[in-house]
């Protein structure tokens, strides 16, 4: 699991780079301000959230249940909230939205807010474990 963990933190990462320069450079063109905005908001989760994919993966061994359910709900809940984010707005600047994407964007966010609850028990755990 824990491989799984940093590539796919590496991959957000660096999709995040592309996407904030294609976003940058290009996007302007043909979004408006709030599109942009909005677009920039799953770029900025979606990097912040791999940083956290590789701490997570350096610092945690996956050997219960509970720390790789904390990695699938990072991993899933980053392509769900920003992946949404990001087919929401460029369909809509293409003038055909894709409104099922509507409800999966709280859907990654909630698995977001779970993950990052979970970081916190299992820190809490290991820093036990380890006499703090």
């Amino acid at each position: 699991m824990k491989e799984v963990v940093l590539i796919c933190g590496g991959i957000y990462g660096a999709l995040a780079v592309i996407f904030g320069a294609f976003g940058a450079h290009s996007l302007k063109k043909f979004l408006d301000a709030e599109q942009l905005k909005s677009f920039e908001t799953g770029v900025k989760y979606q990097m912040y959230h791999a940083l956290m994919l590789i701490v997570i993966g350096v610092i945690f061994p996956f050997v219960g249940y509970s720390q790789n359910l904390m990695a699938w709900f990072f991993i899933l809940g980053v392509f769900f909230f920003s992946f949404s984010i990001y087919g929401l707005v460029l369909s809509a600047a293409q003038g055909r939205k894709m409104s099922f994407l509507g409800p999966v964007t709280p859907l990654g966010g909630l698995l977001l807010v779970m993950a990052w609850i979970l970081f916190t028990v299992n820190v809490v755990s290991v820093a036990e474990s380890l006499g703090y």
